[in-house]
This record gives structure tokens, sequence and C-alpha cells, in this order.
């Protein structure tokens, strides 16, 4: 279940939020190698092939963009489609709100839920072969495990893949999520969230005990892989390989947690359609560009595929994508 994990680290944006200050240090230590990288691209630079699709009705249209939640500054400017998209579009939606998003209160939020409080021990929940392993990667990212015993088994799990991301050079601050939220502020559009902060931070923490002792298992047998696959996940972000993505993060999700799979990607996708389809159907001309993680547009669960099966026309749009 490694490569889904890595996806849906990288889908939840909140989260990121809400990592301790001291999981944060060795983002600073990917800086200089991040700068190094920018030079050597300015070059020769290609935008990210946008995993960006057109559904229209009579008179609306709705954008839909897929997200890489983590970033560089090396991944802009984006593609022509993709800003053209923002600009043909007279409002925003999201998965939260920027309002929910950049509250002090949502950190609140996740912090409650994550602390520890029942007396349980992490050490226990994990067993001695992972607990030995967390020991000993915390001594290696000067994170004591007595700091992470603090927090439930799903906080820690996505802490670790968290600060392994931030050391790779990607920061949430970069993310596709945050430069369009930017965007919109700075040019008056609305922006609107498809569900609250909350019910993100309830499919954590709903996660039951197996799913939270698998997390930590397998990131950190991610970390001392390295970043090989974070770095294949991110180029096919680059490249628009969708059938990378839908492979790679979805099907051995969906073959290994069959419900975790139907809570996290497809009830969850089923809750944003009618509010999509109601941007569709609005009298006049007011276009809605939608920004959320890769993996909700993919596939025959994806919104893209829903959305066309009720009779929408649906198109990709992709300059340099083949036929």
């Amino acid at each position: 279940m490694s490569h889904t994990w890595k996806c849906r680290v990288a889908g939840m944006l909140l989260v990121a939020l809400a990592v301790p200050a001291f999981a944060q240090v060795p983002a600073a230590k990917a800086a200089a190698t991040q700068a190094k990288a920018a030079q050597a691209q300015q070059a020769a630079y290609v935008p990210p092939v946008p995993l960006l699709w057109k559904v229209s009705d009579a008179d609306n249209a709705v954008y839909l963009l897929g997200s890489f939640h983590m970033l560089r500054a090396t991944d802009y400017p984006l593609s022509k489609e993709a800003e053209a998209a923002f600009a043909d579009a007279s409002s925003l939606m999201l998965e939260i709100s920027p309002e929910e998003a950049e509250s002090p209160e949502l950190r609140k939020a996740i912090m409650e839920a994550a602390l520890r409080r029942d007396g349980s021990s992490l050490a226990n929940e994990l067993g001695t072969d992972t607990w030995t392993q967390l020991q000993a990667w915390g001594q290696r990212n000067a994170m004591p495990p007595e700091a992470l015993s603090m927090f439930e088994t799903w906080f820690v799990g996505l802490t670790i893949s968290l600060v392994e991301m931030s050391k790779q050079g990607l920061d949430p601050k970069l993310g596709l999520d945050q430069h369009f939220m930017d965007k919109a502020r700075k040019a008056g559009k609305p922006a609107m969230g498809l569900e609250k902060a909350a019910e993100q931070i309830g499919l954590l923490d709903g996660m039951d005990a197996q799913e939270q002792r698998q997390l930590v298992k397998q990131s950190l047998e991610e970390a001392d892989k390295g970043p090989e696959y974070t770095e294949r996940l991110h180029r096919a972000w680059r490249n628009g390989d969708a059938d990378f993505i839908w492979r790679e993060t979805a099907l051995e999700l969906k073959r290994e947690f069959p419900r975790l799979y139907q809570r996290i990607n497809v009830d969850r996708n089923n809750h944003w359609l009618p509010q999509i389809e109601q941007r569709l159907k609005q009298p006049g001309r007011d276009n809605t560009l939608v920004v959320v993680g890769a993996l909700h547009l993919l596939g025959s669960d994806g919104v893209v595929e829903k959305l066309r099966a009720k009779g929408y026309k649906v198109e990709r749009l992709c300059s340099t994508c083949k036929p």
C-alpha cells in the first residue's frame, strides 16, 4: 500500500498545515538544492502537462484540474491551458475553502484530533519491529520518539511522509491549490470549498487500527528506500500521465483496503458531484475552475467519468497530449 499512501499524503493539504514545528526542520535543508535546480531548469523550461478537463452544458463550463498538493518552485509557471482555464472562470472551487485552509482554528482542530489522550501506547500499537524502526528514523531526523508518542498513529504516519517529501523540496505553500487560492484572492474571484475541513479530519481520525499501523510501517519503509517513488509520482503529474497515477495510487488501495478507498475517494467524489453539477446548471455564462487532488478526477470512480455518464460534454484540454 506504499504507493497509495504517498498520494494520499500529498492529497491531504490540511495535514501539512498541522505538522508540528519540529517536523518541518528538514525542509530548510532542501532549499539550497531546490534553488540550484531552479537555475538549471530556467534555460529549457517545459511547463507541467495539465490534468485538465472541460465539462460543458448548453451555456456553462466547469474546468476540472488535478492537483499535486506539494510542489516546487521549479514546477512554475504552469501551462497556458491551466492559466487560461483560471482566466475564463468567474469562481474557484477547492477541496476546502481558503477561509478554512488559512484559519488558525484549523491547526487547532487537527491537533485536537491528533493528540493521544486515552492513555494508550504508540509503541504497543506499532509492535516491537515497527517501533524500533520509528526510533531509528526519529534519531536520523532529530525527532524524539517520545515526542511522536504524543500523537495518534495516523498522524505519526503522515508526519513521516511529509517530512520525507519536504526533504525533497516539496512544499505545500507551492502546491497547486495554494497557487490558485492566491490568484483568486488577487483577482477578486470568489473561492469556495467542496467539503468542510472537519470532514477531512474525520476521514483520517476514523481510520481503523490496522490501516493506521500499515500507514506508519509503509511510511518508514518508503523513507528507507529514499525519494524514488515520490519522484516518479511527481514526474507522472508533471507529464500529465493519468494512467500511471491511477494505477499507482488507486488500484492498490482499492484492492487491499476497499473500505478506506470507498471513504477516501468514492464517497467524497459522490458528495462533490451535485455541487459541481449545480455550477453547470446555473443560468447564463458563469464558468468555474475546480482544483482537487488528481486522483479524484481519474478512473471509473472519478468525477470526470461520472459527469460524462450524466451526458455532459467532456474534453481534455492538453495541447501536448497524444490523441
